[in-house]
């Protein structure tokens, strides 16, 4: 599997349970959510804006998307769980397994961000980010075409602590 056919199983409304353990507060928490993902096409503003912020040529892109969630937390059950990020895949040309995603807001700090990506031999995809307090590191796999899951681990700056460990299944809702 290449990026190209990752994002394009991703695409669709996902609705999703997370369990997560917040090891420095001793915490457990529970999120359900509705995960929308939507490509977008690479002569797109914001696109552009944020290949641009990263010095990227906007023609190496492949499969931009953007990602929009709401759900809530049992953690703070008053508050909903929400936000949206564009994410633009950079393949390395020498390895089309592998390469950069850019992010106009991160996952374990609210922040524009980077990571790394490769995709395994069985298809998952797996991502490295590091931020300026913390590092994560993310695992999708596709169970079936309708089924997918997820792992996350933010751990310190250093890499070598978890401070949060979190898993998610997400289904397809079918319209």
């Amino acid at each position: 599997m290449d990026i190209k056919e990752f994002v394009a199983n991703s695409i669709g409304r996902w609705r999703s349970q997370r369990s997560a353990h917040h090891l420095a507060f001793g915490h457990f928490e529970a999120v359900q959510s509705e995960i929308d993902i939507v490509s977008l096409s690479i002569d797109d503003l914001a696109v552009i804006d944020l290949c641009k912020m990263y010095s990227m040529d906007p023609e190496f892109a492949v499969s931009p998307f953007r990602m929009s969630w709401e759900g809530q937390s049992d953690w703070d059950e008053n508050e909903a769980v929400k936000g949206t990020c564009i994410l633009v895949p950079i393949p390395d040309p020498a390895q089309s397994n592998r390469g950069k995603l850019l992010r106009d807001q991160g996952y374990a700090e609210e922040i524009a961000a980077v990571g790394d990506y490769y995709l395994t031999d069985d298809g998952t995809f797996v991502l490295i980010t590091a931020y300026e307090r913390a590092a994560a590191e993310e695992k999708i796999w596709f169970v079936n075409p309708n089924v997918r899951c997820r792992v996350s681990l933010i751990k310190t700056s250093a890499g070598t602590g978890v401070v949060t460990a979190s898993f998610s299944s997400e289904i397809r809702q079918n319209s």
